[in-house]
């Protein structure tokens, strides 16, 4: 900070440009061209006491434009502005007639207004030039991923276009799928913090975060193999730390499915579809996990890459329950808890908060309706088994579509 102890020497003229390249060499080497006319501005500002024109500060706002576009940091900028500044009020060529206080005090005014409206444009104009960058690298990220997860895209150019934006995808990847919390959605905002959460998450690895069908989409470069534990696990957090408003009783902040690592981009798509599968039989069973591994699953993707022979299967076993008093979903859901309490009737009837009686009553009518035996370790395995494909197929909510 310069302090103002007496009047400026006189000088007979200003060199500007040799004040602009100090200005650049105390910024740590930001160019000085990026100053444009402002040197002279200031320079009238400080004689005349007038603010600088809208073309003048339409001109800064474009040198904050080039400076983001070249990777200069926004500090460096305003840092060439301010240090051209000082430098320019310590070689003011005052008149040795000037009056001291109030001549010094207009033309200080005049500098402080034209240096602060000058930095000020130059940062809006590093902004909207930033803004910019990120809209045409988060639409290049999402092209990219949409290629990749879709197959459209050429092996070669998908491997080229992947290492700018960080993944070597001839190594293993996984990926994770995150779904937001119950009433939100893809617009709901996570906050520009998501990416560098997952970045530290996954490091050293690389990884590259995207929203892509209502669900946030991570793709992770595999090192160490710990990565499948925390990537998730920050998800998790970013779900539960900026979900809006109170929890709702029984509700839960959002899921996170991985699928397991392959090589090269077709392995990409891979852990993709695992991840998505994985996540779709979660909420279909109504896993309590809020991370999900697509290994640990594999039982279920199995039924569900043959809709037909699962829903022909819930169709023979599970169809006549709907004749029962009340229909099809209170013996449903009698079933679910029974095997999930290892076929213990007074388990399920405490997860039912129902009389052991009532329990055996409504296994009794399963029995009785479709002719198989809950508590027969057979008969109960194709129940068990249609029960799950219920769950899977949303029956009897969705009618099933049998061949």
């Amino acid at each position: 900070m310069v302090r103002l102890t007496s009047q400026p020497r006189p000088r007979a003229a200003v060199d500007l440009t040799a004040i602009a390249e100090a200005g650049s060499q105390e910024a740590g080497g930001v160019p000085a061209e990026l100053l444009g006319d402002y040197l002279p501005a200031a320079l009238d500002a400080a004689r005349t006491g007038r603010r600088l024109t809208s073309t003048e500060l339409s001109g800064y706002g474009y040198s904050g434009e080039r400076a983001a576009a070249a990777g200069v940091a926004l500090r460096g900028l305003v840092d060439l502005f301010l240090s051209a500044t000082w430098r320019l009020w310590r070689e003011l060529p005052f008149p040795e007639t000037a009056g001291a206080p109030a001549d010094l005090r207009a033309a200080g005014l005049g500098v402080l207004r034209a240096a602060d409206d000058a930095v000020a444009a130059a940062a809006e104009g590093f902004e909207r030039a930033q803004l910019s960058i990120a809209r045409r690298d988060e639409a290049e990220r999402l092209e990219f991923v949409d290629e990749l997860l879709s197959g459209r895209g050429a092996v070669s150019d998908l491997l080229v276009r992947g290492e700018r934006l960080g993944l070597r995808l001839a190594g293993p990847h996984q990926v994770a799928v995150a779904g937001y919390p119950a009433g939100t959605s893809a617009a709901w905002p996570l906050g520009t913090g998501i990416d560098r959460l997952v970045a530290e998450a996954a490091a050293p690895a690389p990884a590259l975060t995207v929203t892509r069908g209502g669900r946030l989409v991570v793709v992770t470069g595999v090192t160490d193999g710990d990565e499948a534990a925390r990537v998730p696990a920050a998800l998790v957090r970013a779900l539960t730390r900026g979900q809006p408003g109170p929890a709702r009783p029984g509700s839960r902040p959002g899921r996170v499915a991985v699928g397991r690592p392959y090589p090269g981009p077709a392995g990409v798509r891979r852990s993709y579809d695992e991840a998505g599968d994985a996540f779709e039989v979660a909420e279909r069973l109504g896993l309590p996990d809020l991370v999900v591994d697509a290994a640990d699953l594999l039982i279920y993707q199995v039924l569900l890459r043959d809709r037909a022979a699962i829903a022909d299967l819930v169709g023979a076993v599970l169809t006549p329950l709907a004749r029962a008093r009340g229909g099809a979903q209170p013996l449903l859901a009698t079933l679910r808890e029974y095997f999930a309490s290892g076929g213990v009737a007074a388990g399920a009837a405490r997860r039912l908060h129902l009389s052991v009686r009532a329990v055996t009553y409504r296994l009794a009518r399963v029995k009785a309706l479709t002719g198989h035996d809950p508590g027969d370790p057979d008969q109960g395995l194709a129940l068990r088994v249609a029960v799950i494909g219920a769950q899977m197929l949303d029956w009897p909510a969705v009618p099933l579509e049998t061949g």
